[in-house]
């Protein structure tokens, strides 16, 4: 009796231990879940925001005039050329939604680069981490491979007509400051834009929302992060 009463504690200390390795997830399993959250945020981006719509109908991505050439929307629209300014508007969101699917092997590629101290940093730090890693990683990257697409969709649906022809209209009324009639980069790096707040939305959810985490691994690291957060 007296022996087992000294086992005791030597037992409860060693199915704490057992219990706290359980709970504490290994260097491996965290970059496994992070890669899991990761590509599984980005995918759901790149799909939601490459549908029809998924720029032009949501309006924190939606692509408007660049607010340089705003006030020559508003001058076109008062001359009656309401009909141009929603063509260009309404083609550069097409042109984005067309882009945004291209994102994903470039997502996938960073991810799989990600170190054990990127992905520490990113599950622990701010609630955007995840999103502020992949603009540092990618961004230079989707500019290279959107920039063609965007081009060619805004040629294919006139896009890069419809604004060129706004812009020249534009620059004909006295005593305006011209605006560049070229809409390209504009388009493309506000494609990017949007694609990282759906990003950083997505990132949210999963921090926030533990059904948002499919995988028991997904739930075993996200759950020892929930207790340990920085911020």
């Amino acid at each position: 009796m007296k022996r087992s009463l000294l086992l005791l504690p030597l037992l409860l200390m060693g199915t704490a231990l057992i219990s706290r390795a359980q709970i504490i997830p290994s260097s491996l399993e965290i970059v496994a879940a992070l890669k899991q959250a990761l590509e599984q945020g980005t995918v759901k981006s790149a799909d939601k925001l490459s549908a029809v719509d998924g720029f032009f109908g949501n309006a924190a991505v939606k692509i408007l005039f660049p607010p340089q050439a705003q006030k020559a929307e508003k001058t076109l629209r008062k001359i009656g050329m309401n009909k141009l300014c929603d063509d260009v508007i309404l083609s550069m969101n097409r042109a984005a939604e067309d882009a945004a699917i291209q994102a994903k092997p470039i997502f996938i590629n960073a991810i799989r680069q990600m170190t054990l101290q990127d992905a520490t940093n990113i599950l622990l730090g701010s609630p955007d981490a995840a999103t502020q890693y992949f603009k540092r990683s990618t961004t230079a990257d989707l500019f290279a491979k959107f920039r063609p697409v965007i081009q060619n969709s805004l040629d294919k649906v006139g896009a890069t007509k419809y604004y060129a022809d706004a812009a020249n209209a534009y620059n004909k009324v006295p005593f305006v400051s011209k605006i560049d009639p070229n809409i390209t980069d504009y388009a493309t790096q506000k494609a990017i834009d949007g694609l990282f707040i759906e990003i950083a939305v997505q990132e949210l959810i999963i921090r926030q929302n533990i059904g948002a985490r499919p995988t028991p691994l997904m739930q075993k690291v996200f759950a020892f992060a929930d207790k340990n957060k920085k911020f």
